[in-house]
């Protein structure tokens, strides 16, 4: 296992239910601010991400979240999708809030190779997680790994805090201070382009390119979704 600074892992074990129930409310998921007048929060994602592919496609969410809040709704609507964490009290309380989807839910470190088959997937969700891995990692482990899951035209939806080095905010919604590692969206684009993934860009007024938001914390946020290409 790659040694690097934990951020978050203890904030999560400590918090997994009070994070489901914040997640589930979306109460941290309608943005302050966006660069797209379509982009208002959380839903305008998924929404843009259904649009993008097939019904039913094949999906995985990396770093689903106490909860695995996203991998119930897709599966709800019938996407073949699984959701991993690598944090055991987040999956347990996936699998104790939605025991429908509790085989789709695992224990799984985006640090490391991920045990799935080339281009075993259609699309892949990775929502405010690369803030929680050091660039060396996310960049030489993480995002090679999505790119590798992909199949042609497979879509990659990318969130990340954006700027440079480390903030620590502080978050009224469980009275804490929490860290973060910031992304230049520069890097993140340039990398994924190495990867064979282009970023999809705007079609009118749908979302697209590189999008930002800032959040409930007064955080700046990068969103894009990138496909791979053929």
């Amino acid at each position: 296992m790659v040694a690097v600074p934990d951020f978050s892992a203890r904030f999560y074990s400590r918090n997994a239910q009070r994070y489901a129930e914040v997640s589930h409310s979306f109460l941290q998921s309608m943005y302050v601010r966006s660069s797209h007048p379509g982009l208002k929060g959380d839903w305008d994602l998924i929404h843009r991400m259904m649009d993008l592919i097939p019904d039913g496609s094949r999906g995985l969410d990396a770093g689903c979240g106490a909860g695995a809040r996203d991998v119930f709704m897709y599966w709800h609507r019938g996407y073949d999708i699984r959701g991993v964490d690598v944090i055991e009290e987040n999956v347990a309380e996936a699998q104790r809030l939605h025991p429908e989807i509790a085989d789709r839910v695992s224990l799984v470190d985006l640090r490391e190779p991920l045990p799935y088959p080339d281009e075993s997937v259609d699309f892949v969700l990775c929502n405010a997680v690369i803030q929680h891995i050091i660039p060396e990692v996310a960049m030489g482990v993480t995002l090679p790994e999505f790119a590798r899951l992909l199949g042609p035209g497979g879509v990659l939806q990318l969130m990340f805090k954006v700027g440079e080095g480390i903030t620590t905010v502080y978050d009224a919604a469980y009275g804490v201070e929490r860290s973060f590692q910031l992304y230049s969206e520069e890097q993140v684009i340039s990398k994924l382009d190495s990867l064979g993934l282009t970023v999809v860009p705007a079609e009118g007024d749908k979302l697209g390119g590189a999008m930002y938001f800032t959040d409930p914390k007064l955080t700046d946020h990068c969103i894009l979704f990138a496909r791979k290409r053929a």
